[in-house]
């Protein structure tokens, strides 16, 4: 299948310290069959200096296709993403963390199902393969695949890394879903919406991921893994739109 751009959806609140790190990665790295890049990241109203540290950078790196957007009041990450995959163009589209914790140089390992035409969307798990993992915090791990098994119950799908920030759409498909939840409930909720699309091609590729810490900046909590459960029971058993 041919992929003539991929849009690079960014949504950072209080990146400024790391966000022209991540943008130094998707710059160099060359995507498969000449793959296009436009990058869009949508600033969920930082309290820093982000949208300083994306102007410098879009003015020292024009080569590189960004489009920017802030919001004037803190809504959450899923409402970042809402915001820019409603202006994406591409024909597929990845989401990115701002921070460091997910590498650029894999999108290949991710595009690679779709171009050869077995994927309509690619997840990048954490926990298979034998792509170096930071070790970092048990009950943080065991709640991720708790959460994933319980998706899994509702969804009928396999999968081992449902909360992964690593997900490459069809962009007219993930544009077409209703999504709802403006914080990290758009895991959940992307997953169970997209388990209902009739004969949806999902794969999973192993990523690696290296993880931050609280004080390196890391800002999902427990109250999230509690907002991720309800979403689970929403659209998975009740069937929310």
């Amino acid at each position: 299948m041919k992929i003539n751009k991929l849009s690079i959806v960014i949504p950072a609140y209080n990146e400024g310290k790391t966000i022209h790190l991540i943008l130094n990665k998707i710059k160099a790295v060359e995507l498969i069959d000449d793959i296009a890049k436009e990058v869009i990241i949508v600033n969920d109203c930082s309290k820093d200096d982000t949208e300083e540290a994306v102007a410098r950078y879009r003015e020292q790196n024009p080569e590189l296709e960004i489009m920017y957007f802030k919001h004037d009041v803190n809504q959450g990450k899923g409402a970042a993403l809402h915001t820019g995959i409603a202006k994406a163009t591409g024909d597929y589209l990845i989401i990115q963390d701002a921070d460091l914790e997910y590498d650029p140089e894999e999108y290949n390992d991710l595009l690679r199902p779709i171009c050869k035409g077995f994927a309509d969307v690619v997840y990048g798990s954490r926990f298979m393969g034998a792509n170096p993992h930071r070790i970092l915090f048990f009950w943080h791990t065991i709640g991720n695949r708790w959460l994933t098994f319980a998706s899994n119950m509702f969804s009928n799908m396999n999968l081992t890394d449902m909360e992964t920030c690593y997900k490459l759409f069809d962009r007219k498909l993930i544009q077409s879903i209703h999504l709802t939840e403006k914080r990290f409930g758009f895991e959940p909720e992307v997953t169970i919406k997209l388990s209902r699309v009739p004969n949806l091609r999902l794969y999973e590729v192993g990523i690696s991921y290296y993880g931050r810490t609280y004080d390196d900046g890391k800002k999902i909590g427990w109250k999230d893994g509690v907002r991720a459960i309800y979403c689970i029971l929403k659209y998975g058993l009740f069937k929310a739109k």
